[in-house]
């Protein structure tokens, strides 16, 4: 029986590739000494969704400061808004809440993809991006965020009933966690001025693709292909060298062509843990389901293997 996952702070968006579903797995395999050690510095060079970030600042109130960073910038600035302003976004998003939801299906369609082109403007206040990309994070298709080679979003409209564009209780919770947290937009190299032996990194990049019409990477116009994973693994040398922890999740490449070693090349030199996982967004709903993905850590004692040792 899993825990229950968030007490109350949770994502504030939707966003492919959350880690909910892990979040036992990813658990099982924090250090053994995570819930006693002290000052730990908490570390999420590609935070999305945000969904191991508020589990685990809930889970271990211990943790000293959090970093956070994604190259993406308007989820980034949503992120300080939510942090700093969160009753002016409130505000702003029921009001776009308010005109949308009577709206019949055509007049919706309308509404959003003139709130699709305000975003792409690049001329909008901080309150105005973050109350803009919840909106269309929450009627979108899917809940995608996908940018072309230009930057702008370009996912069209979806259906739904009832969307709950303005989430009043999640982001108030949000905003008191984030409290905590540092807040950063760039390249996730730029995060190792924080690896020292008290830091856990957990790394969840963009996934390398099962299938080539199973890429989902295009958070930003740069794709992060085989090249920018190769260059991530060199990063986790790095943290390593600095003597801090990380845990990393990805795709399991060899689980679909158990020919494909790419991960476990160049992670050999690390533990590869195999976990079950749900595939949730493909357009065929028979090719969403079970499979497995990676969990990458350079330590072996876990706090799973310290409690088998308890009883």
């Amino acid at each position: 029986m899993h825990s229950k996952t968030y007490t109350s702070a949770k994502p504030f968006v939707k966003w492919v590739g959350g880690k909910t579903q892990l979040l036992e797995d990813i658990r099982r395999s924090l250090p053994s000494d995570f819930s006693q050690k002290k000052d730990i510095v908490y570390v999420e060079p590609f935070v999305g969704g945000g969904a191991v970030l508020f589990w685990i600042l809930q889970q271990f109130p211990h943790i000293k400061k959090a970093i956070i960073n994604d190259i993406n910038p308007h989820l980034i600035t949503t992120y300080r808004v939510i942090k700093e302003q969160p009753d002016k976004l409130i505000e702003l998003l029921k009001s776009f809440q308010s005109e949308y939801i009577p709206l019949n299906e055509d007049e919706r369609k309308i509404y959003y993809l003139n709130k699709r082109d305000i975003y792409n403007s690049f001329s909008l206040s901080d309150i105005e991006i973050a109350a803009l990309f919840i909106f269309l994070n929450r009627t979108c298709f899917n809940g995608l965020y996908r940018v072309n080679s230009k930057g702008k979003f370009n996912v069209p409209h979806g259906r739904y009933a009832n969307p709950k564009i303005c989430d009043e209780e999640t982001i108030l919770a949000d905003s008191q966690i984030l409290q905590k947290v540092e807040i950063l937009c760039g390249d996730f190299a730029e995060t190792i001025a924080y690896a020292t032996p008290n830091a856990l990194f957990y790394f969840d990049p963009p996934y390398k693709p099962l299938s080539k019409t199973s890429s989902f990477n295009s958070y930003a116009k740069e794709e992060f292909d085989d090249n920018e994973q190769i260059r991530l693994r060199d990063f986790c040398h790095q943290v390593s060298a600095h003597k801090a922890n990380f845990i990393l999740s990805n795709s399991d490449v060899k689980g679909k062509d158990e020919n494909d070693d790419f991960f476990d090349e160049i992670y050999h030199a690390y533990n590869i843990r195999r976990v079950m996982a749900t595939r949730m967004v493909n357009a065929n709903p028979n090719k969403r389901g079970k499979l497995t993905e990676l969990l990458i850590r350079n330590y072996t004692e876990t706090m799973q293997s310290q409690n088998a040792l308890l009883f």
